[in-house]
């Protein structure tokens, strides 16, 4: 007798408990957001609240004030919901208000593009806000983030202290303003006077590009100011050496101190521009006879700045005394280029 033994049936899965109908709300609702960001709220504001100008009786919608009350939060976040709608219908995005009825569906836009059409703050309403979302736009940016830091001074204030990136980024964005504000120029002017590390930093600075300049002119123009103020023809040496110089300078990093490179730069070129006129007998003679007429205005016009219609007020002996010293003097210089012309017609 055969015995046939049946195989034990497989224990089958313990069934799955009923969905939660809450549940199953609660996910779908998650997935709307997921998908539509604040889309799915302005949705439900734009179908609910009455376009302005219409009035209460036309429309089963009410108006932003009483949907707030219902929504148990303020007028303000209904607006902004409101106008980020309205601002997307304008771009083809959604429908008007106008189509819609409440409990009507329509298709959203992705959730990322929620942030170009709301505003959470009701600054961006104002003029300041509306400037600080233009500029927002033009640097390619969200104007919230824009916002975000204007409304918080104290928090720029501390990533400018703590984070030297920062502090360059505000820096030249403020160069960028100020070029064209006038008020804040006069007023940061005023703040590097009144301190005394910030003055002597911009006479540095001032300093630096002076000769950085005095080195550019000689190798941009070919030509040369003498010390006695002659405007004359670099030699090609020269010329080259004060290049070789400025690209040396071109090639700092950005924020590298030119200091130092600007001052062997200009004692360079100043003594090649003096070893140039010494070298050149008639350079080196009109050098002299410009440096001459130079001191002599200059004595002359000290001289004619002088009044003695009250000289009885101000008279003391040592001023007579200087005065015939400096006439022996002016008749010493008178016989040496009396001689020197004599010796000049004779030859």
């Amino acid at each position: 007798m055969t015995l046939v033994v049946e195989p034990s049936p497989e224990p089958s899965a313990p069934a799955a408990p009923p969905l939660s109908d809450l549940v199953a709300r609660d996910a779908r609702e998650f997935g709307v957001y997921a998908r539509t960001g604040g889309w799915a709220f302005a949705l439900m504001v734009a179908r609910s609240v009455r376009p302005g100008g219409q009035a209460a009786g036309e429309s089963p919608k009410v108006s932003a004030k009483e949907f707030a009350e219902l929504a148990g939060c303020s007028p303000e976040r209904v607006m902004r919901h409101y106008r980020a709608w309205d601002r997307a219908a304008d771009d083809g995005l959604v429908p008007h208000f106008e189509t819609l009825e409440p409990g009507q569906e329509t298709d959203l836009p992705d959730a990322d593009v929620w942030l170009s059409y709301y505003v959470s703050r009701n600054s961006a309403t104002s003029e300041r806000g509306t400037a600080i979302a233009q500029a927002a736009e033009a640097e390619g940016i969200r104007p919230t983030k824009a916002l975000e830091v204007a409304e918080n001074p104290t928090a720029l204030r501390a990533a400018i202290l703590a984070d030297p990136s920062t502090a360059h980024a505000a820096r030249a964005a403020l160069l960028d303003r100020v070029r064209e504000d006038p008020g804040l120029q006069a007023e940061l002017a005023r703040d590097v006077v009144r301190t005394d590390d910030l003055k002597k930093a911009v006479a540095t600075e001032s300093r630096a590009a002076d000769r950085i300049g005095y080195v550019r002119q000689i190798a941009e123009s070919g030509r040369i100011r003498t010390p006695a103020g002659q405007t004359v023809e670099a030699p090609a040496d020269l010329r080259e050496e004060a290049e070789r110089h400025l690209s040396l300078i071109d090639e700092l990093e950005d924020g590298e101190d030119t200091g130092e490179w600007a001052t062997e730069a200009y004692d360079t070129m100043r003594s090649l521009v003096a070893e140039t006129v010494e070298a050149d007998p008639e350079l080196r003679v009109q050098e002299r006879r410009t440096r001459f007429y130079s001191s002599l205005q200059k004595a002359t016009r000290a001289f004619e700045e002088l009044t003695f219609d009250d000289a009885q007020d101000y008279y003391e002996d040592d001023m007579v005394r200087r005065l015939e010293e400096l006439q022996q003097a002016i008749g010493t210089c008178l016989s040496a280029l009396r001689g020197a012309g004599a010796h000049h017609s004779h030859g």
